[in-house]
């Protein structure tokens, strides 16, 4: 009669089930001529292989372009306002550059709020978030910041708890 209440517990299903969503997030790196703070002016739109099967190319692209467009609309401003607080650093001891700060502040969360649309209308329902994340330059100490695909893993609902 105690062997019927006790519960065991599987350790092989967990650890197969761990193994099989620890995949790595795919990493678009920025691929324009122009970096300001770390944020490249486009990213590249070329289709991840580690994606085929998960997403259409049309929608990747679509993303994608949805990122390069507000890019392209913000960092121009940005570069005129680095020239101009680079021009009068010295007389204001920095207090110049600090336009520059909150137009590249501001970006990025534009920038965010494009790729939370994206998941929450699209991406999340093909187990995939998009994110934007600042990691070190592969060529030197610089910091960058890069689009991240993380796979989310998928909830086994037929399992008990």
């Amino acid at each position: 009669m105690a062997e019927f209440d006790t519960i065991f517990v599987e350790d092989v299903e967990e650890e197969h089930y761990h193994a099989d969503f620890s995949m790595e997030p795919v990493v678009i790196r920025g691929s324009g001529n122009m970096t300001v703070f770390g944020l490249s002016n486009k990213f590249d739109t070329k289709f991840p292989s580690a994606l085929t099967g998960r997403v259409a190319l049309e929608e990747y692209k679509a993303t994608i372009n949805r990122v390069n467009s507000v890019l392209r609309k913000t960092l121009p401003v940005n570069v005129k306002w680095l020239f101009c607080g680079c021009l009068c650093c010295c007389c204001t001891l920095g207090c110049s550059l600090w336009p520059v700060v909150c137009l590249s502040r501001r970006t990025r969360h534009s920038i965010e709020k494009v790729l939370e649309w994206e998941n929450n209308h699209l991406y999340q329902k093909l187990g995939l978030r998009w994110k934007l994340n600042k990691q070190a330059c592969e060529t030197n100490s610089m910091m960058e910041y890069v689009l991240l695909i993380e796979f989310i893993p998928k909830i086994p609902i037929h399992r008990p708890d």
